[in-house]
Parts: C-alpha cells; sequence; structure tokens
C-alpha cells in the first residue's frame, strides 16, 4: 500500500483555509471564522449536556426546612423557637374579644380542580400533588375541631363536575376517595358553575340550623361554564351557601365575587407555607358578631332554634351481629338510636330510619371550645415576690427556668411563666401551647 501523504492528515479547518484564496479579508480572518464555528459547536454540545443535567426549576430553588432554622450566636435554636411562640401568642390575642355566634354543626363541599393547570410546578412537586397532600391535612384537622361536621368532595375538571366523595361525617371515607391518586389524574378544563350547582345541590335538603359551605381549591385562570355563573351565585346567596377560594394561580374576578357576596374568604397562594395557612384558617367555625341593642336598632339577629339530638347506646364488640340501617351489612359494634332502636355504624349521623340527629356526649362538648374559648394567659414579664412565686408548671409540674431570657420576644414571658387570669395558676410555655391549641381547657379553673 503506497504510504498516505501529509495532505491526507491535514484537518478539516486546514482543508477549508487551504481552499480560500488569499483575497481583500486575508487568510487570517478566515481562520479565525472557522475556529469560531468550531468553539460555537463545542459551546453548545456543552449547554446540551448541561441541559440534561440540570433538575427541574423547582429543584434548583428548593429549599431544605432545617435550613430555615437560625441558630444564634452560642449554637442554640431557642430564637427560632421563641419566634414561633410568640406567633402563636400574637394570632390568639388578635382572636375576636365581642361576643360572636359560631354554627357548630357545619356541612362542608370541598372543590378541587383537577384541570390541566394543576400540572404547573410553580409549586413542588407539582399544585397536584401538593393540594393532595394539604387536603389530606386538612380534613383530619378539619373532623378533629369539628367532630359534629359532615364534608364531601367534588371534583373539577374535562369541564365538569365530578362527585368523589358522598356527604359523611366519618374522616376516614373521606381520606379513602381521595387516596386513590390515579383517579384523580388532572384532564381538561375546570367548569366552576357546574361544580358549586352540584355541591349547592347536595346541601339543598340541609336544615337552618346547619351552616352550608363550599371551599375551592382554584389553580386555573379559566373556567369553562355552560350558562351565566351569576346566577349560580345569585343561588348560592339565596341559600346562604358560604363560598370560600384558596387561588393558587392569581386573582380572578369571579371568584372575588363569590367571596364577597357569600361572605367567604379568598386569598391567592404565595408559597407552599402560604397555601397551607390560608386553608387552615378555614378550619374554625365562621364568626358571625352579634348586634347589640345599640348597635342593631331595628336589625334583629337570627334567630337561635332549638334542635333535637339523641345520644346513642354504643354496642360492645362481642355482641351478636345485626344488620345496619346505613350499609345494610352484619355488624357486631355500631350504636343504637335512642328513638327507634335502629342500629347505626358511626356517630354523629343522622337516622335513616327516624331522621333524629345522633351525636356522642364528647363531640359535643369538643364542640363548644369554639363558643367558649380559653382566654389568653398572662405573659409574667417579672417576679415581684420570688419567695411565693410558684416553683413549678400547674400543668406539668415541671420546674420553671431560674434565669431570665434576654431575647424574649413580643409577648413572650422573660421568666417563662404564663398567668391564667381566672384562676391566677402559672404554666410554662409549652402548656401554655397545649392548652390553648389541644386541650381548650384551663387545668387550674376548668374554663
Amino acid at each position: 500500500m503506497p504510504p498516505r501523504k501529509d495532505a491526507d492528515y491535514m484537518d478539516i479547518d486546514s482543508e477549508s483555509d487551504a481552499s480560500i484564496p488569499d483575497d481583500d479579508y486575508g487568510v487570517g480572518k478566515s481562520k479565525g471564522k472557522s475556529r469560531a464555528k468550531a468553539g460555537d459547536r463545542r459551546k453548545d454540545k456543552g449547554k446540551a449536556k448541561a441541559k440534561e443535567n440540570q433538575p427541574y426549576t423547582w429543584e434548583a430553588s428548593y429549599a431544605r426546612s432545617w435550613e430555615t432554622v437560625q441558630e444564634d450566636e452560642a449554637g442554640s435554636l431557642q430564637t427560632s423557637v421563641e419566634e414561633l411562640l410568640a406567633r402563636g401568642r400574637r394570632r390568639r390575642l388578635l382572636a375576636p374579644a365581642a361576643a360572636v355566634r359560631r354554627t357548630i354543626i357545619r356541612h362542608l363541599i370541598l372543590l378541587l380542580d383537577l384541570s390541566m393547570s394543576m400540572l404547573d410546578r410553580d409549586m413542588r412537586p407539582t399544585r397536584f400533588d401538593l393540594m393532595l397532600q394539604y387536603a389530606r391535612e386538612f380534613i383530619v384537622e378539619w373532623f378533629d375541631q369539628n367532630p359534629l361536621g359532615q364534608m364531601g368532595v367534588v371534583g373539577m375538571r374535562a369541564g365538569l363536575g365530578e362527585r368523589i366523595c358522598e356527604m359523611s361525617g366519618n374522616p376516614q371515607d373521606v381520606l379513602k376517595a381521595i387516596s386513590e391518586r390515579h383517579k384523580l389524574e388532572p384532564a381538561g378544563e375546570p367548569s366552576l358553575q357546574n361544580s358549586i350547582e352540584m355541591a349547592r345541590s347536595s346541601m339543598s335538603h340541609l336544615p337552618t340550623h346547619s351552616s352550608r359551605e363550599i371551599l375551592i381549591i382554584f389553580g386555573s385562570l379559566t373556567t369553562c361554564d355552560p350558562g351565566n355563573i351569576h346566577d349560580t351565585l345569585d343561588s348560592c346567596v339565596k341559600n346562604r351557601i358560604r363560598v370560600s377560594v384558596v387561588a393558587l394561580a392569581a386573582e380572578m374576578k369571579i371568584c372575588r365575587e363569590l367571596c364577597d357576596k357569600t361572605g367567604g374568604q379568598f386569598g391567592v397562594a404565595l408559597n407552599e407555607g402560604h397555601f397551607k395557612d390560608l386553608l387552615f384558617e378555614l378550619v374554625p367555625p365562621p364568626t358571625q358578631r352579634a348586634l347589640t341593642r345599640a348597635a342593631g336598632a331595628g336589625i334583629s339577629n337570627p334567630a337561635a332554634d332549638l334542635m333535637m339530638m339523641g345520644f346513642p347506646t354504643r354496642l360492645p364488640d362481642a355482641s351478636p351481629p345485626s344488620l345496619c340501617v346505613c350499609h345494610s351489612e352484619m355488624k357486631s359494634e355500631g350504636f343504637l338510636c335512642p328513638r327507634c332502636q335502629a342500629k347505626i355504624c358511626e356517630a354523629p349521623t343522622d337516622c335513616d330510619i327516624c331522621g333524629l340527629l345522633i351525636v356522642s356526649s364528647p363531640h359535643l362538648a369538643r364542640s363548644y371550645h369554639h363558643l367558649f374559648p380559653v382566654k389568653p394567659y398572662e405573659a409574667v414579664m417579672t417576679l415581684e415576690n420570688g419567695e411565693t412565686a410558684a416553683p413549678e408548671c400547674h400543668a406539668c409540674s415541671r420546674p420553671f427556668p431560674t434565669s431570665t431570657s434576654t431575647t424574649a420576644g413580643e409577648g413572650l414571658s422573660p421568666v417563662g411563666r404564663y398567668r391564667c387570669l381566672e384562676c391566677r395558676n402559672e404554666f410554662c410555655s409549652d402548656c401554655d401551647v397545649f392548652i390553648h391549641d389541644v386541650v381548650h381547657c384551663c387545668p387550674g379553673c376548668g374554663k
């Protein structure tokens, strides 16, 4: 085989440079152009490779929750804990102190946006996944704070309203309905009118003493309605249905009108934490300020109707199986209606035979903490008489700190003591939070 010539080993750039005649532009500029093109190709390949390895936008800006907690100069987290406690105390102090009316028997329809806009990743991992996660937490907290309430779920997708869960007083039924994610895959556009009409028809038979509420989690900027949605709005106002909206994208005029005219709350979520705050603000029953005689001249308060309730008899688990009236199944455990002796599976509920509202006494007692909340404790700022001061917390019997904190936030006690205004007993900061947020009853005076 004959040996190759040196020209055979010439690269492409050299061949292209050799083929270009020496004109007015010069050979140097031609070589510069070809090298620039080769450099651009290498840059494009590098950008493509970097794009393949680049994570999602929400992953690139992901902030770990433990990184938001800041340590002080001594390496302690006490400052961050005190900020959380101060935030909770400010919320309790800002609660309305005037006489308010609340409805303890609530009926809520949760409207979930299942349109394609819920697949956006501006909220990690997606709006849809975050909505389901917060919806589960909201359902558990809502039933814990409203044991006499009932909830149903309606989905909005493909221009229709889809009933996901019937009205139920059992949180497990509602959680089971939204636990199957493959049945809730987003599709198409939402329809506010169809969904609200379906929710309104579900609450048309409810008595006047119970509240009718609709909570909409809306992530779209459009709505596909078959008719005039303002007619639906007028129907909600006529039927006294309170509509609240938590928007994930931006404010829509029709959503604002739905909330303003029906007395509901409207908010646009700025981030994941704000989304959860807006959602959990709707857990307590809505307040209705009572009108005084001076301010309410010529205006009467809504009538307070008396209603009949029944306290059922709980059957032991070892009792003989019998047929329940709610599911027509043979079960051992359950409750007996005090009026007609029909067997039901759960309480609170309405008896399917006689229509009596069946509740348990613990549920009824727990619902009253919304009407008579524990008054905020007074923060003890200084110990005037250290010898007679209580050495330990009245609730948990844990000794109070002997040192005084110099970094206590606004509304916090520098000595770690909080005093009840009724019984004058003193409690620690942990018991202060636990009593107001969980127990809802002062251990000292029982109020």
